[in-house]
């Protein structure tokens, strides 16, 4: 292969879309707090865009993408502190199907490894230390996303199996939901939950985020095809078609349920749609976004009765979006891929006449992503618990984590 200018151009832009998503996240999650911690959670995104960067770059992407198509279940340290990591092509078979420069395909996955742990901050808002914060996601990079990134991006074991997953339904947002589960466990409730009242207090600024979140998802999707082609025109309609779906399919219920729809239920089920699509972005077609955003949209909300049944306090509903939405797109793939959308395709879902093959495989994965995520991230979790503390103390939760953690406040009055 030769190196394509054309590619070149759209996964730089594609590597800069995605990027944007995390300040954007910042703002849908930082809207939905409290006044008082807004700007812990907006610096908790924004921390994850420097430690995570450099971890990467250090040992994270070697071992995700180092000995890629082993079938096995991590890399090595092949490509550690940048080694072999340049302008030009990789010479590594797996990867030979590359036309842009293997620093650019590192930037790109770069910024996947930077989202995905700052998803988990929606969980845990309002009562998880800085300091804690700050070991877990560095802990559950290099153990648990550069894993399961090798398991599944780099033909590892479930790639080698026949699972797919375009842009990281199971890597991204099955991981980061099942890990958000785990903290929320370890951490507890907030205080007062759920009798004291705890509205988002700058819904504005949610939907900001959530805009910027869209946008970005253009380059997370379409960016995941690596070349400006057909694919990845394919994966931006339907990333747009399930986000527009998945808001009418939350509305709609939100409406019947509730009796009015919202526009934190808007911003909310567009987010959803985008997570349930992003497995299955470059491998279906014609109205199956449609579909899948409608049912995603729908189950997601009301999924937001787990938390309440079970009584777990997922602040921002990460597990209800990001856990079920992921795990929705990655199932409903086995029913709707199909081969003539993109060749990787080899088994077609159930309704292209496929039979149960791909259906199989992506259960499996997905049983396999949410349990090693799941357990790993408790166990990271509970050592840091031990060691430092994960939780502030009841005096700084009531201050608030803006001035407890960072001494400073987003608003004079």
């Amino acid at each position: 292969m030769e190196l394509d200018t054309g590619n070149t151009a759209w996964v730089l832009m594609s590597t800069a879309l995605v990027l944007f998503m995390t300040p954007g996240l910042a703002l849908f999650y930082g809207g939905m707090v409290r006044g008082k911690n807004v700007l812990g959670m907006l610096m908790q995104n924004l921390f994850a865009m420097g430690l995570l960067a450099v971890l990467w770059v250090a040992l994270v992407f070697s071992l995700a993408f180092g000995d890629a198509g082993n079938a096995g279940v991590i890399g090595n340290f092949d490509y550690a502190w940048l080694k072999d990591v340049g302008p030009g092509l990789t010479d590594q078979e797996f990867l030979s199907f590359l036309t842009i420069p293997f620093i650019l395909f590192c930037a790109f996955q770069m910024t996947f490894a930077i989202i995905t742990p700052a998803l988990i901050t929606g969980a845990t808002a309002d009562r998880l230390k800085f300091p804690a914060y700050a070991v877990f996601i560095g802990a559950w990079l290099i153990l648990v996303y550069g894993p399961l990134a090798h398991m599944v991006f780099a033909g590892g074991w479930l790639a080698d199996m026949g699972a797919l997953d375009f842009a990281g339904g199971a890597v991204v947002h099955m991981n980061a939901g099942a890990a958000a589960l785990a903290l929320v466990l370890l951490l507890g409730r907030r205080k007062g939950w759920p009798d004291t009242p705890m509205p988002p207090h700058n819904l504005p600024m949610t939907v900001l985020g959530a805009g910027i979140l869209w946008f970005g998802w253009a380059g997370f999707n379409a960016g995941s095809a690596l070349a400006a082609d057909g694919v990845a025109a394919q994966a931006i309609m339907n990333t747009f078609l399930a986000a527009s779906a998945a808001m009418l399919g939350w509305l709609v219920v939100e409406r019947i349920k509730d009796g009015h729809a919202t526009t934190l239920g808007a911003a909310s089920g567009a987010v959803a749609g985008l997570v349930a699509i992003t497995p299955c972005a470059g491998f279906v077609g014609g109205m199956a976004p449609v579909y899948i955003g409608l049912f995603a949209g729908a189950v997601c909300y009301l999924a937001l009765g787990l938390k309440k049944a079970f009584g777990f306090d997922d602040s921002l509903d990460v597990i209800a979006v990001h856990l079920v939405g992921g795990l929705v797109g990655s199932i409903l793939l086995g029913f709707f891929a199909d081969s003539s959308i993109n060749a990787v395709v080899t088994n077609e879902g159930v309704f292209l006449g496929g039979g149960g093959d791909l259906l199989w495989d992506q259960l499996v994965a997905s049983v396999v992503t949410l349990v090693f995520s799941f357990v790993a991230s408790l166990v990271i979790g509970k050592v840091i618990d031990l060691v430092i503390g994960l939780r502030v103390s009841e005096e700084d939760e009531d201050l608030g984590l803006d001035l407890s953690q960072h001494a400073e406040v987003a608003y004079a009055d």
